[in-house]
């Protein structure tokens, strides 16, 4: 009996169910999915070019669904009304179509259940700065500003604006009023959305992705004028992150934007997805950085890389470095010593630290 075609409903219904992350489709190979950071091959027969343009055409937006087939690459959302939402990239690979697939469920979690440090909570009641959550791809970034946003949502009577390419998260309006635009559809773009965001009477802006100059030009002048902004980079520490920004701009006005940078500032949180291998899921790593006044000044002087130092030692500014964030997952029995290493920056310091140096913060997660 001749299989049934493919059918793009029922595999991302599958797929979700199953527990995946993400799906990937290519012409020529068996669909694949993503489970707890790890790429998996599905028992499905390999699909055609013609299988896989009745997909694309069947979850397409209706106003490009004529010529989305001659287009390169794009981003959009695509939702099964009642089970899940997912960010869908169309792209082509050696002349032959493709789709990336992100499933974003309808549920928002806690701040609470994300086994995230305690410190998190405080970051809400920030009145103005900018919050930066960092990190590569799939390390839970999105949820983890989702999360913060619905803490704010429920708790705070404010106006949040996002900004977003596409629209990941729904949020309904609970105490707080949620407008949500999307570039392209609402919005030219992150800088355009940015400026007349300020014209909308809004408490919180809420920045998909900083990519460029503008933006950040956008998202520093939003934060100076008394507004909270979050936002995320593709950056792996606060290090990173601060010289990820400065080198947006030209030598001559580097100086002004760290001193721009130092006085906005608040936050940033650097996570990683580390898989424990006895318990099946993933737990987050985080290095976390407050702005304090020594921070401040090694941002103004350039002296970035003295943040390195301070994230390890501070014990009273309840920041937390990636290596004690391990170590802390590791004590609690959530991973192994191994699997700690395995996803440190700087693995001779975890080992000392697991040889008696680490005198243990459990407090960062209860």
């Amino acid at each position: 009996m001749a299989e049934e075609p493919f059918n793009i409903i029922n595999f991302l219904k599958s797929a979700v169910a199953a527990g995946a992350s993400d799906e990937h489709l290519k012409v020529g190979h068996s669909p694949y999915i993503r489970k707890n950071g790890f790429i998996k091959r599905t028992n499905m027969k390999p699909l055609t070019k013609e299988e896989l343009d009745s997909a694309i055409l069947e979850i397409a937006p209706t106003a490009i669904r004529d010529e989305i087939l001659t287009i390169c690459d794009l981003d959009f959302m695509y939702e099964i009304k009642g089970f899940s939402r997912f960010r869908v990239n169309y792209n082509r690979q050696l002349g032959q179509p493709g789709l990336v697939i992100r499933n974003i469920t309808y549920n928002i979690p806690e701040l609470k259940d994300l086994s995230l440090p305690d410190i998190l909570h405080s970051f809400v009641e920030y009145q103005n700065g900018i919050i930066l959550v960092t990190g590569p791809t799939g390390s839970g970034k999105s949820t983890t500003i989702a999360s913060l946003i619905n803490q704010i949502n429920a708790n705070s009577s404010k106006h949040i604006v996002t900004i977003e390419d596409p629209i990941e998260y729904v949020f309904g309006c609970k105490k707080s009023i949620v407008s949500q635009r999307q570039v392209g559809v609402d919005t030219k773009s992150f800088s355009d959305g940015i400026k007349y965001a300020l014209r909308q009477d809004p408490d919180v802006i809420f920045i998909g992705e900083i990519r460029d100059k503008e933006t950040m030009e956008a998202a520093l002048k939003a934060s100076e004028t008394g507004h909270l902004v979050m936002s995320t980079l593709h950056t792996n520490d606060a290090v990173q992150t601060i010289n990820r920004i400065v080198n947006m701009f030209d030598e001559s006005n580097r100086f002004l934007i760290r001193k721009q940078l130092s006085e906005t500032l608040r936050a940033t949180i650097a996570q990683k997805l580390i898989y424990s291998e006895h318990d099946n899921k993933r737990y987050p790593a985080c290095e976390i950085m407050v702005v304090t006044s020594t921070i401040k000044d090694y941002i103004t002087k350039d002296n970035t890389e003295e943040i390195y130092e301070l994230l390890r030692d501070n014990t009273v500014d309840n920041m937390i470095s990636l290596n004690t964030s391990l170590a802390v997952l590791t004590e609690l029995g959530h991973i192994t010593e191994e699997e700690a290493l395995g996803s440190s920056n700087d693995e001779a310091e975890l080992e000392k630290i697991f040889r008696g140096v680490y005198q243990g913060t459990k407090a960062y997660y209860e």
